[in-house]
């Protein structure tokens, strides 16, 4: 992730508004696209930028790599000791993040107190989102509410979501498909 000093502030800040939220909780960029800087002993590519797409549930394993520790087999991340070798190999095709929205907010369904769990991925160029409402006796998704995409290349700010364009119709399902199969089906194929 390439990212000049002066931006960290604005790529997970507070929001003011943005996407009808305040604070620093969502499925949007804005609130899980963060700053991260790795340093040490082992890092070849000291200095180094890199685009690959990486979560926190990555930072355990790769300590636990470069400490010379074995990885536990029931952690989700995985070790990014290799990004830190060669920075422009292939990585991970998507990031995944989840946010429960409680009762407040739109409604759901003509209800206000609803809540909403949001699951989303993010590839290399877009976000896409899909939300249930939340069962909170069982922990489970329930009903299907709404999608949301968005293209990073024409739209980075997340403004139009182009979910129900007749033309994300195939990248929809794809996105879909690929997010139920789970993190797992992210991984590097190396």
């Amino acid at each position: 992730m390439k990212i000049p000093l002066s931006y960290c502030g604005e790529i997970h800040g507070w929001k003011l508004g943005e996407h009808n939220s305040w604070c620093k909780q969502s499925n949007y960029e804005i609130d899980t696209r963060v700053p991260l800087i790795i340093s040490g002993a082992g890092v070849k590519a000291k200095g180094k930028t890199s685009d690959a797409l990486t979560e926190f549930v990555d930072i355990y394993p790769t300590l636990c790599d470069m400490a010379g520790i074995k990885i536990p087999d029931y952690l989700q991340g995985i070790s990014m000791k290799p990004l830190l070798t060669d920075p422009a190999r292939t990585w991970k095709t998507a990031a995944y993040s989840q946010f429960l929205l409680g009762r407040f907010g739109v409604k759901a369904r003509g209800v206000q107190n609803v809540e909403r769990m949001g699951y989303a991925i993010r590839t290399d160029r877009y976000r896409y989102v899909e939300w249930f409402e939340w069962n909170k006796e069982t922990g489970k998704p329930g009903a299907y509410l709404a999608r949301e995409l968005y293209d990073h290349k024409n739209d980075p700010d997340e403004n139009v979501n182009i979910a129900e364009e007749v033309s994300s119709r195939k990248l929809v399902s794809q996105l879909s498909l690929q997010m139920q199969k789970g993190w797992r089906y992210s991984k590097p194929k190396s």
